[in-house]
C-alpha cells in the first residue's frame, strides 16, 4: 500500500510541478520586459505584485476548501453530490471577489505602509486596476484547480497552465513594448495581459467541464443550483483558515522585504535573489503536499484509515529525501546560482551569506507544508491555522525584527532568515505532533 501511495502521489504531484513552475515564468517574463523598459514599471509591478499576491492567496486559500470537500464525497462514492459541491464553490469565488476587486481598486491604505515614489505609486495604482478586472475569472480557475486535484485529474492544469504562460508572453510582449500597433503601455501591459490570460485560463477550465469524458457522468455543469446557505457556510468553515494560513505565509515574507529595506539596496538585492530561490524551491514541496490532500481526503471519505495513513508516510518521505536532496544542491551550487542573478560583488556576498538558511530550510518547510495538507484532507484547518500564525507571524517575523535590529550583536537579514528556520523547525514539530495525533483519533 506504501508503494502504491508513493507511485500515486509522484504521478499526481508531477504535473502540477510543472504546472506551477510555468506559472512562475508569466513573473519572470514581466520581470525581463520592464527590466529593459523602464525601472519605474518595474518597480510598479513588484509593489503592485506583492499587493496583488498577498490578496489573492488569501481568497484563493478561502475556495481552496473545494478539495477536502470534493475529494471525501469523492473517496465515499457520493458522485452525485460532487457537482453541487463544485457549483457552491464557485458562488463562492464569485462573492469573493467583490472584496477583492475593490481593494485591488483601492490600494492606498497598503501603500500607506511604506513610502513609495509617487511616480511608482500611480504606475503600480494602474497596474492593480488592470489586475482587478481579471479577479473574478482567477479566482474561478483556482476553484477549477482545486477541483482537479481533489479528483486525482492534474493534467488539464499542466495543459491549461502551458498555454497561459506562452499566451502571457506573446501578449504582455506585445503591449508592454507597443508592438500591438499602439503606445508601449510598461507595466499597464503587464496588468492588462494578466488580467486577458485569467479569464482565457477559466473558459479553458469551463470548456473542459462542459465536454471532458471523464467529467460526463458527474454532471458538473448541468441543473445549476443557486447559493445555499449551509454548503456555503461549510465552505467557508473550511477555508476561511485555510485562507488566512495563506496569508499569513505570504504577508511575513512581504513584510520581511519591507524590513529589510532600510538595510541599502545591495542587502534588498541579494535577500530578493535568496527568497527568489526559496520561491522556486517551495513549489516542489507544495506539488507532493496537493497530491498527498486528494489521496488523504478520498481515503478519509472512504473511511480507508490505513491507507490514509500510508498516504501520508509517503507523502512525508518523498517531500523530505527530495527537498533534501533541494537543500544539498543550493549548498554545492550557491556561487553559479548566484552569479546567475548579479554581477554585483555585493549583492553575491549577501546572497551568499543567506543561501545556507535557506538550504537546511528545504527539509522543516517540505515537512510542515505535507502536514499542514494531510490535516486539511482530514478537514482538520483552524488550528493548523493558528500553529502558523504562532510559527511565521511570532517566531520568523517578530524574532526576525529583534535578531536583525535589537539583539546584542544585530544579525541584519541573517537575523529574518534564521528566525524563519527556527519558526519553520517549531511549525514542522507542531503539525507533525497535531497530524500524529489526527491519525490516531481516526483509528479509535
Amino acid at each position: 500500500m506504501f508503494v502504491q501511495q508513493t507511485r500515486l502521489i509522484l504521478a499526481h504531484a508531477t504535473p502540477i510541478l510543472v504546472a506551477q513552475l510555468a506559472s512562475i515564468g508569466m513573473m519572470v517574463i514581466d520581470t525581463a520586459l520592464l527590466g529593459h523598459y523602464g525601472a519605474d514599471d518595474l518597480a510598479a509591478v513588484a509593489v503592485g505584485g506583492g499587493i496583488y499576491i498577498s490578496v489573492l492567496f488569501a481568497l484563493a486559500g478561502i475556495v481552496h476548501a473545494v478539495a477536502p470537500t470534493v475529494a471525501h464525497l469523492h473517496g465515499a462514492g457520493r458522485r452525485q453530490e460532487i457537482a453541487g459541491a463544485l457549483q457552491q464553490t464557485l458562488w463562492l469565488a464569485l462573492l469573493l471577489a467583490l472584496p477583492g476587486v475593490y481593494l485591488l481598486l483601492h490600494p492606498a491604505p497598503l501603500f500607506a505602509l511604506s513610502r513609495i515614489d509617487p511616480a511608482v505609486e500611480d504606475k503600480a495604482r494602474d497596474y492593480l486596476a488592470m489586475l482587478a478586472m481579471g479577479m473574478p475569472a482567477v479566482l474561478l480557475y483556482r476553484t477549477f484547480h482545486a477541483f482537479c486535484n481533489a479528483l486525482g485529474k492534474p493534467r488539464p492544469l499542466l495543459v491549461i497552465s502551458l498555454g497561459a504562460t506562452a499566451l502571457h508572453g506573446l501578449l504582455a510582449w506585445s503591449l508592454v513594448t507597443g508592438q500591438w500597433g499602439g503606445e508601449a503601455l510598461g507595466a499597464r501591459g503587464c496588468g492588462i495581459s494578466n488580467a486577458i490570460v485569467g479569464w482565457f485560463s477559466t473558459l479553458c477550465a469551463a470548456a473542459y467541464l462542459w465536454s471532458a469524458r471523464p467529467l460526463q457522468a458527474y454532471r458538473l455543469l448541468a441543473d445549476w443550483r443557486p447559493p445555499r446557505r449551509r454548503p456555503l457556510a461549510e465552505l467557508l468553515r473550511l477555508g476561511l483558515p485555510m485562507g488566512f494560513s495563506s496569508f499569513v505565509e505570504i504577508s511575513s515574507f512581504t513584510l520581511m522585504a519591507l524590513f529589510i529595506a532600510q538595510l541599502g539596496a545591495s542587502v534588498v538585492a541579494g535577500h530578493r535573489i535568496v527568497a527568489n530561490l526559496a520561491a522556486v524551491c517551495y513549489m516542489l514541496p507544495l506539488a507532493l503536499a496537493i497530491a498527498t490532500l486528494a489521496q488523504v481526503g478520498q481515503a478519509a471519505g472512504a473511511r480507508a484509515w490505513q491507507r490514509a495513513e500510508a498516504s501520508i508516510g509517503a507523502g512525508l518521505l518523498l517531500a523530505g529525501v527530495l527537498s533534501a536532496l533541494l537543500g544539498l544542491l543550493l549548498w554545492l551550487f550557491a556561487v553559479p546560482l548566484t552569479g546567475a542573478y548579479t554581477d554585483d560583488p555585493a549583492v553575491r556576498a549577501v546572497a551568499l551569506s543567506l543561501l545556507g538558511y535557506v538550504a537546511v530550510y528545504q527539509l522543516f518547510d517540505a515537512v510542515q507544508t505535507i502536514a499542514a495538507h494531510a490535516l486539511r484532507g482530514y478537514k482538520i484547518t483552524f488550528v493548523s491555522m493558528l500553529v502558523h500564525v504562532v510559527c511565521f507571524w511570532g517566531v520568523g517575523l517578530f524574532g526576525g525584527w529583534w535578531l536583525a535590529f535589537h539583539a546584542r550583536r544585530p544579525m541584519g537579514a541573517a537575523g529574518f532568515w534564521l528566525a524563519s528556520l527556527l519558526g519553520l523547525m517549531l511549525a514542522s514539530l507542531l503539525l507533525a505532533a497535531l497530524l500524529r495525533r489526527a491519525v490516531r483519533a481516526v483509528q479509535e
